[in-house]
């Protein structure tokens, strides 16, 4: 069973960035494509950006949504077994609670996310 731990959100100004954090509890994230989710409330959970698994030289291959393109950057470290989320330029839009999840996702893999407000 495979246990994932999302950090890092917040209150942030409109403009602001964030870095959320993603930690799994079993070598075996290293071999999944990994993303970001993020669900606001009244709205589904929709995906925001992946990452895939990676080389021992480089990193994994990365895709957005476009409504975070340009402004969010995905990245991985699997020797901590994390994920990370870089997002800058946050607008109000954006806030939503945020998970972490392999693509595509597992049911039994959703945490308790972590909340993201951007606000003046």
């Amino acid at each position: 069973q495979v246990q994932l731990v999302e950090s890092g959100g917040g209150l942030v100004q409109p403009g602001g960035s964030l870095r959320l954090s993603c930690a799994a509890s079993s070598n075996i994230f290293k071999i999944y494509t990994m993303g970001w989710y993020r669900q606001a409330p009244g709205k589904q959970r929709e995906l925001v950006a992946t990452i895939t698994s990676g080389t021992i030289t480089s990193g994994g291959t990365t895709n957005y949504a476009d409504s975070v393109k340009g402004r969010f950057t995905i990245s991985r470290d699997n020797a901590k077994n994390t994920v990370y989320l870089q997002m800058n330029n946050l607008k109000p839009e954006d806030t939503a609670v945020y998970y972490c999840n392999k693509n595509p996702p597992r049911p039994d893999y959703w945490g308790q996310g972590t909340q993201v407000t951007v606000s003046s």
